[in-house]
């Protein structure tokens, strides 16, 4: 069965993300740089983040929630995802820098129109950092971020196909091991930890 032709890929090595979240951090606007955050810490879907309200994240004091309660767009179930110390971090640098009182604002506003970003826009934002840090051979797009997540999970943090599978919502661990591109990579690492 041949590849589909718009699979994207996640980021591979560490010292990308990293190059990425620096780069974005830099900038003017923090909005880009809390959605790379956000997406590859919770490992949601490109449109589920993309949904996300200010509300959403802060409590009645205007801080960062712990816990964020969501209902999945794709398939309707009711979510709870934990916002880890990164997702923290990256909320208060950005309502430091976007000091924003209206709980119906968009998360992640068009910094044109001030409406959500679409799912075209995000794309084109996230192809263009990858670019940006080198990352020329693959594609990359909307589901890089949650594809991240998958694969450092498993990568680099030894977590379960399991507890990825999930997470990520997949039917299967065979789904998961092709969603996150993480089976060549272990079959290569296996070929050269075995000589006989």
């Amino acid at each position: 069965m041949g590849e589909r032709v718009n699979t994207v890929e996640p980021i591979r090595d560490p010292r990308k993300v990293a190059a990425i979240k620096k780069m974005l951090k830099g900038q003017d606007h923090p909005r880009d740089y809390l959605l790379f955050v956000m997406g590859i810490n919770t490992a949601l879907r490109i449109g589920d983040l993309l949904r996300l309200r200010v509300g959403d994240v802060l409590d009645e004091r205007g801080e960062p929630i712990v816990f964020l309660h969501l209902r999945e767009q794709k398939t309707g179930k009711d979510k709870r995802v934990k916002l880890n110390d990164a997702v923290q971090q990256a909320l208060h640098y950005y309502f430091s820098k976007v000091p924003v009182t209206d709980p119906d604002a968009p998360l992640f506003p068009s910094l044109k129109s001030g409406k959500p970003l679409d799912r075209t826009q995000a794309w084109r934002l996230i192809n263009d950092w990858c670019t940006a840090v080198g990352l020329t051979q693959g594609r990359y797009g909307a589901h890089t971020l949650r594809k991240t997540w998958g694969y450092m999970a498993r990568r680099y943090h030894g977590i379960p196909i399991e507890l990825i599978q999930a997470k990520l919502g997949h039917s299967s661990p065979a789904i998961t091991r092709r969603y996150i591109g993480i089976t060549g990579d272990e079959i290569e690492n296996v070929e050269n930890h075995v000589n006989l």
